[in-house]
């Protein structure tokens, strides 16, 4: 009874707390509000994580929290609410698997509350308390405009607020396509993926999906070349000690850096669950699983690539910030057979060295300097180094299984195929260097030759 009571007690306290933020509105920036926010914030973590059995948090509670995230008066109270959030999440997940004695099964918990809201009857039961699609877009418009400035303050705190608030959204899009994908990946069942939330959010007429993928690569970019830029006055301003500290906020600083590389990551991760999401739906298709009411969607891997082939710039800057393996190697490839001419028939008997799709059949194009000199009349010599370069770092961190829907498969990383490629890479560069004489070896060409050439020496 006791233990009843007691758990009753903070309930109550909490629920207090709750009615006393909901009195607050969003102009009222006081201390006294604030430390309201910060009690509640205390209260729900004490009542729901504390304890070994904790209470699940009401639909008020996360309501709640999420509308102190949203505000973003105060970054520390923004970055407490961000936290705390992700924390119930992973101790309270919507959608889980449940492990039965010979099948995994899909755990959807239908009535438990979410930051999105895509019909008008989750609009109705949360007003204002919610994104909707014209929301998220909305957001990533903001974050864009932010960081075309040419340098992202560390005090904008609205700017920190949307980039946590964004990074909390792509986390529940994850709790939510993940399990639905691994079932899907035994079942076939195509109505888990149609049901998720990243499929809603993207099938919405209330986005323009190209224009919000778009903005989605650029921030991404932009906001790794911010914070290299950054990191460089950091380094500077600690070998300096005469510079004065009203011109250079260290400890803000520091905070960007963190807040801004875990928003990179979050919209890699982002990109990255369309691509799998456009590579399901792919396959559904073959098996008629899809119907006239999925839509049509123009493949992610097609908008990134149109992007990166429009802008130099950016792909630079995305092959340095874009490292998962296995999709940083399919847009490289990609992107080659877009120059190069993508076999459409693999013959077999075939003597042509050229005989399949993959990153090394691309490389075997570098294999001469006239078929070099071809190629690099599409693309410049420093930009088919880092294409190499990279291709060779993303080929050797590939995990070894094969990839259904894509250009890679567990045959290149086999230990004969990583030498044929580490072979083939040195050759292309040597081919490089005949075919424009004037092309000097970039510093990712000089690790790219190491790399390849340590691969080599360690299978001899």
């Amino acid at each position: 009874m006791e233990n009843h009571s007691s758990k009753k007690t903070t309930a109550g306290a909490v629920e207090e707390n709750i009615l006393a933020i909901l009195d607050s509105t969003e102009s009222d920036d006081t201390h006294y509000a604030n430390d309201d926010r910060t009690a509640f914030l205390d209260a729900v973590r004490a009542a729901s994580l504390v304890p070994e059995n904790g209470t699940a948090p009401t639909y008020k509670w996360f309501e709640s929290i999420f509308a102190i995230l949203r505000i973003g008066k105060s970054l520390e109270l923004t970055m407490a609410s961000f936290k705390l959030l992700n924390e119930l999440d992973k101790c309270f997940p919507r959608v889980h698997l449940s492990a039965a004695v010979d099948k995994l099964t899909l755990i959807v918990d239908n009535e438990a509350w979410s930051p999105f809201a895509f019909s008008e009857r989750e609009a109705a039961n949360n007003p204002g308390g919610s994104v909707d699609s014209f929301g998220f877009q909305h957001l990533i418009e903001n974050l864009a405009d932010a960081t075309a400035e040419p340098n992202v303050q560390a005090s904008d705190t609205k700017s920190l607020g949307n980039m946590l608030l964004f990074q909390y959204l792509v986390n529940v899009l994850e709790g939510d396509f993940q399990p639905r994908s691994h079932v899907y990946a035994e079942t076939a069942n195509w109505v888990l993926l149609r049901e998720s939330l990243l499929n809603m959010l993207l099938v919405s007429r209330k986005i323009n999906y190209k224009n919000l993928m778009k903005d989605v690569i650029v921030i991404m970019c932009k906001l790794y070349q911010t914070n290299a830029g950054f990191t460089d006055d950091l380094i500077s301003s600690q070998k300096s000690m005469a510079q004065p500290a009203k011109f250079f906020d260290t400890a803000a600083t520091i905070a960007l850096l963190e807040i801004g590389n875990n928003t990179c990551i979050a919209m890699q991760k982002f990109l990255i669950m369309i691509m799998e999401l456009d590579m399901s739906k792919k396959t559904a298709d073959t098996r008629g699983s899809t119907t006239r009411a999925d839509g049509v969607r123009t493949p992610l891997l097609e908008i990134v690539l149109d992007e990166l082939t429009y802008d130099e710039d950016t792909l630079e800057s995305f092959l340095q910030v874009f490292n998962e393996p296995k999709w940083k190697l399919e847009i490289i490839v990609q992107y080659l057979w877009k120059y190069i001419g993508k076999p459409s028939v693999r013959i077999r008997r075939s003597n042509s060295p050229i005989d399949d799709a993959s990153f090394n059949g691309a490389l075997k194009c570098f294999s001469n300097p006239t078929s070099t000199k071809t190629i690099i009349k599409k693309i410049r010599p420093e930009l088919a180094q880092l294409l190499l370069a990279h291709g060779l770092q993303a080929q050797v961190s590939l995990p070894c299984k094969h990839v259904e829907g894509t250009s890679i498969s567990c045959e290149e990383r086999s230990n004969s195929s990583l030498i044929e490629v580490s072979e083939n890479v040195i050759s292309a560069f040597r081919n490089l260097r005949t075919a424009d004489k004037k092309m000097e070896i970039l510093p990712l060409g000089k690790e790219a030759l190491f790399m390849a050439a340590a691969i080599i020496s360690a299978q001899s």
